[in-house]
C-alpha cells in the first residue's frame, strides 16, 4: 500500500485523480491540500459525497512527508518546483502535473514562462512521464514531469513517424481542440458560459507553452529536432481533444495504409495507444485514458488525427499511469 498527498485538491484534474485513486487497491490517499480553501473536500467536490472523508488543508512540505510515500502536484506553474525539494529531501517521490520539470533548459524555461526557475539544477535530469515512449526512465525515478494534454495528443503520432521516417522535420503543422476544462478551473472571462458556448476560438497563436515542450520531446524520442507551428483552440465541450497534425511526407508513393500499419505496429504493445482507420472522435476515449489515432494521406502530406481525455490521458490518468510504473503496481490498475 502507498500512501498518498494530492497537492492542490480542488481543480479539475485533482478531481479526476482522486476518483482514480479511490478504485486503485494498492493507494490510499492520506492528505489533500489547499492554499486558499480549508473544508470537507467533499464540498468542493460533491460528486465525492460518501467517498472519501478528507478534509483540505494547507501543509507545509515536512507534514506531507510524515503521511505520504508519494505526492501528485497539482499546483501551478512553478509551484510545484518551490516546494519538490524539500519533498524529495524528505524521502516523497513527486508526481508534477505542471510544467515545471518539462524543459530541460532553464533559458528556454524563463522565455516560456516568464520567470526563472526555482529548481533549475534538476531540470534535464526529470524523466517525462510517457511511458509509450520513455518507459524505461520511470521505475524508481523519485520526480516525473507529467506531459502536458496536448503534447500528449501530438507527440504520440508524430514521435514515431519522425523516427520511422515516414515524414520530414520541417513545416509540421498541429492544429489542437480542446474542451473549456482545459482552461482549469479557475474563473476568467473566456471559460464564461456565454463567452465560450457555440462558439470556436483559437488562442497562444505562435506562442503556446505546449510548443517548446513538444518539440522537445519530439526530438528527445525520435532524434531528430522538428520545426512546429502549433495552433490550440477552445471548443464548447467539456472534455477532450482532437489533434489533427500536417507533416510532409518523404517518399512520394507513401499510402495511408503503410502509416497506419506503421503506427499499429509501433504500439502494438501498449494498453492506451490504440491505432485506428476510422476517423476517432473525442467521445471514442472520453473517461479514458486512451489515444485513438489514425492517419491519412493528401497529396505530399501526412495527416494524422488523435484523440484523448484531456484531464484522463491528458493528465491523471497518465499520472496513475506513471504512479503504477514507478512503483511496480501492473501498468492498468485502475486505469481499464
Amino acid at each position: 500500500m502507498t500512501n498518498i498527498a494530492i497537492l492542490g485538491a480542488t481543480g479539475y484534474t485533482a478531481l479526476e485523480l482522486i476518483k482514480l485513486l479511490l478504485r486503485h487497491p494498492d493507494a490510499k490517499i492520506t492528505a489533500l491540500t489547499s492554499r486558499e480553501v480549508t473544508s470537507p473536500v467533499d464540498i468542493v467536490h460533491p460528486s465525492l459525497t460518501g467517498r472519501i472523508s478528507l478534509k483540505l488543508e494547507n501543509l507545509s512540505p515536512q507534514e506531507i512527508a510524515a503521511r505520504a510515500d508519494c505526492v501528485f502536484s497539482c499546483l501551478p506553474h512553478t509551484a510545484t518546483a518551490a516546494v519538490a525539494p524539500a519533498l524529495l529531501d524528505a524521502g516523497c517521490s513527486v508526481i508534477d502535473f505542471g510544467a515545471d520539470y518539462r524543459l530541460h533548459e532553464a533559458d528556454v524555461f524563463k522565455k516560456w514562462y516568464g520567470v526563472d526557475h526555482p529548481d533549475a539544477e534538476r531540470l534535464g535530469k526529470v524523466p517525462y512521464g510517457l511511458p509509450e515512449l520513455f518507459r524505461e526512465e520511470l521505475p524508481y525515478a523519485p520526480l516525473i514531469a507529467n506531459p502536458g494534454c496536448y503534447a500528449t495528443s501530438a507527440i504520440l503520432p508524430l514521435a514515431p513517424l519522425l523516427k520511422l521516417g515516414f515524414i520530414a522535420p520541417d513545416d509540421i503543422i498541429i492544429d489542437a481542440k480542446s474542451g473549456v476544462s482545459g482552461a482549469g478551473r479557475k474563473p476568467s472571462q473566456k471559460n464564461l458560459y456565454p463567452e465560450c458556448n457555440e462558439a470556436i476560438s483559437a488562442y497562444g497563436v505562435g506562442n503556446h507553452r505546449h510548443t517548446p515542450e513538444i518539440e522537445q520531446v519530439v526530438a528527445t524520442a525520435a532524434g531528430i529536432r522538428p520545426s512546429i507551428i502549433f495552433t490550440p483552440h477552445l471548443v464548447p465541450m467539456d472534455r477532450g481533444i482532437l489533434t489533427v497534425t500536417y507533416s510532409k511526407a518523404k517518399a512520394e508513393d507513401v499510402t495511408q495504409l503503410d502509416v497506419i500499419k506503421a503506427l499499429a505496429n509501433f504500439y502494438e504493445d501498449e494498453p492506451f495507444v490504440k491505432v485506428v482507420t476510422d476517423l476517432p472522435s473525442t467521445k471514442d476515449v472520453i473517461h479514458t485514458n486512451r489515444c485513438h489515432i489514425t492517419a491519412r494521406v493528401v497529396g505530399r502530406r501526412i495527416l494524422t488525427i488523435s484523440v484523448i481525455d484531456n484531464l484522463i490521458k491528458g493528465a491523471s490518468g497518465a499520472a496513475v499511469q506513471n504512479f503504477n510504473i514507478r512503483f511496480g503496481y501492473p501498468e492498468t490498475t485502475a486505469l481499464l
